[in-house]
């Protein structure tokens, strides 16, 4: 019979330390399309974002059309979900987003985060509380974004998010 990995992904509360940082695994090139959606499913009117020829008078973009900010804190945010809160129950909180360098059409983001405490909640026993500094980077390695966060993470203890992948009913795959 083989060995089975159960189906789990992402970290428990143990699973952290402070000090370690975690270069997570995906980047993501923001493609013009990745770009326009998001601007119009925000509702957000800054020509900015998709207007190519009203895009050339501003000093700032060069000429380019620059990628909506709430897009870029988005992408970096998911691109750290898988080492930082793939398990959490709550994102509690978000300060000091700092916006460092544009961000433009084509550009690929990758994301990094730094475990800056670890503590035990103090009203629910079987969960922990991470606080994390994180950043994004474009393909240059210039910062784009950064922030802290905290989030409530389950203890392995506690079952959360383990366990969810259902039995075959006619038993075991197997190699036949």
């Amino acid at each position: 019979m083989n060995d089975v990995v159960p189906a789990q992904l992402g970290r428990f509360f143990e699973d952290f330390d402070a000090g370690t940082t975690y270069q997570h695994p995906f980047g993501r090139t923001i493609s013009e399309a990745d770009s326009t959606w998001f601007t119009l499913l925000t509702c957000n009117t800054n020509q900015n974002h998709f207007n190519a020829h009203l895009a050339q008078s501003n000093p700032i973009t060069q000429g380019r059309i620059i990628v909506n900010s709430g897009l870029t804190v988005a992408l970096v945010l998911g691109l750290s979900v898988i080492d930082m809160s793939q398990n959490a129950v709550a994102n509690l909180g978000w300060t000091d987003i700092k916006l460092t360098y544009p961000v433009y059409i084509g550009d690929t983001i990758y994301a990094e985060s730094v475990c800056l405490e670890k503590r035990e909640s103090g009203s629910r026993p079987e969960m922990g509380i991470i606080r994390m500094k994180t950043r994004g980077l474009n393909q240059d390695g210039d910062e784009i974004v950064s922030w802290f966060r905290s989030v409530m993470v389950p203890k392995r203890s506690s079952g959360i998010g383990q366990d969810y992948f259902p039995q075959a009913k006619n038993g075991p795959l197997t190699t036949d």
